[in-house]
């Protein structure tokens, strides 16, 4: 699948994942600050953002989505950091194509299958979204807060509005395909053999995404793991702390960097 992507700054090659529900902006501000010194390539993944829809959707076949835009752009190797679901993808990546990957940088993900009940409320609320296609933003809100009680969460949501050519908003996000396999395929744990390059977790303290009981799975398929915590902040890590966030990327950048 080829999927969409913004290009920014030279250097060594990094590529930038997003999350559940989100889209190559949402992680603009790490890639203002590595444009500087890396060729940042920010991705949308697959039934997100302007990326081709399907119905097949797991870590697998997204792993796939990105080497084969390695591929496409001549990079043997390159960076990757991934936060949450993109997290899941870049560690699959490193688990299937370890040669593919220089350094790995995971946030707020961990190896791990997750009970699927975290974002009930929001694919109920973006279900009901859909089906409405509002005529405004603040109806589409009113929509949302009916099943999502967060207003950043809502404003993150929301940041998949389209507006149609009738007027209506409809949604980026293939809503069907991530619904699909969203209670299954979705919620399970990367799998391979391990990655021994560099790897860095880093934790919002206040995130119970990346726990104790996970040290064990985190050090067997990633034997060369680090971890930092960032205090305050919880799941949105990165856009909550950008520049804790930001300066921990580049001293694991940093540190040995080739």
């Amino acid at each position: 699948m080829k999927l969409n992507y913004q290009i920014q700054g030279s250097g060594q090659p990094m590529v930038l994942m997003h999350g559940m529900f989100g889209s190559l902006s949402n992680l603009g501000l790490v890639a203002r600050a590595l444009m500087d010194r890396y060729q940042v390539i920010a991705v949308d993944m697959r039934n997100h953002g302007e990326s081709p829809h399907s119905m097949t959707m797991d870590y697998p076949c997204m792993a796939d989505d990105i080497v084969e835009l390695l591929d496409d752009l001549n990079i043997p190797q390159a960076h990757l950091l991934g936060h949450s679901m993109g997290g899941k993808v870049g560690m699959q990546v490193a688990l299937n194509q370890p040669k593919r990957v220089s350094k790995l940088i995971v946030a707020d993900i961990a190896p791990v299958d997750y009970k699927p009940d975290r974002h009930g409320g929001v694919l109920t609320g973006l279900s009901a979204l859909a089906k409405a296609r509002p005529t405004t933003r603040q109806r589409a809100d009113q929509l949302l807060a009916e099943h999502v009680e967060e207003a950043g969460v809502r404003a993150f949501l929301l940041k998949n509005l389209l507006r149609a050519e009738d007027g209506h908003f409809d949604l980026r996000l293939y809503l069907e395909g991530i619904l699909a396999n969203y209670y299954d395929t979705l919620t399970l744990a990367p799998t391979g053999n391990p990655f021994s390059g560099p790897t860095l977790f880093i934790k919002g303290a206040d995130s119970a995404y990346i726990q104790d009981k996970h040290r064990t799975e985190v050090m067997r398929l990633f034997p060369n793991a680090e971890l930092k915590i960032i205090a305050n902040a919880g799941h949105w890590l990165h856009a909550e702390k950008p520049d804790t966030f930001n300066r921990i990327v580049h001293n694991f950048l940093d540190d040995n960097d080739h």
